[in-house]
């Protein structure tokens, strides 16, 4: 399931080396966020997560989801209906001959999945995110 695109061009507030990546990073984290790779669906124990917080991009901790837009798709990833405002960029996918919307962090460019528009009201949208490209903080 690996595709091996860059992620977005820059410039992004967050900025590294791919050695300094991979040095800050997970391999699996380091492989969806810097690489495009995608997890196996049903594999993220974030699909579990239900308590109150925040889902923040594991490559710069900028706050991308609340656990109030989180739903179940039934997709196998963790699956939100809004972005926190600025936090999500989009650009348009081409690879394995479809055509889709890609989500990344505005912050640090790191691939998250895609966007879709067939999620529930009252956005209509589908933020289907790999959970390697997330971790979560519980409201305090």
């Amino acid at each position: 399931m690996t595709s091996q695109t860059l992620p977005p061009a820059g410039p992004f507030p967050v900025s590294k080396t791919d050695a300094a990546w991979q040095d800050a990073l997970t391999p699996k984290q380091y492989a969806v966020l810097r690489r495009h790779d995608t997890e196996y669906p049903g594999t993220s124990p974030l699909l579990q997560e239900h308590r109150e917080g925040v889902f923040v991009c594991a490559g710069c901790g900028q706050e991308l989801f609340v656990s109030e837009t989180k739903f179940e798709s039934g997709s196998g990833w963790p699956s939100f209906y809004d972005a926190r405002a600025g936090s999500v960029a989009t650009t348009e996918d081409r690879t394995l001959s479809m055509r889709r919307v890609e989500i990344h962090c505005s912050r640090c460019g790191g691939h998250l999945g895609h966007l879709f528009p067939d999620g529930p009201l009252p956005t209509g949208q589908r933020y289907c995110t790999n959970g390697a490209a997330l971790t979560f903080k519980p409201l305090e």
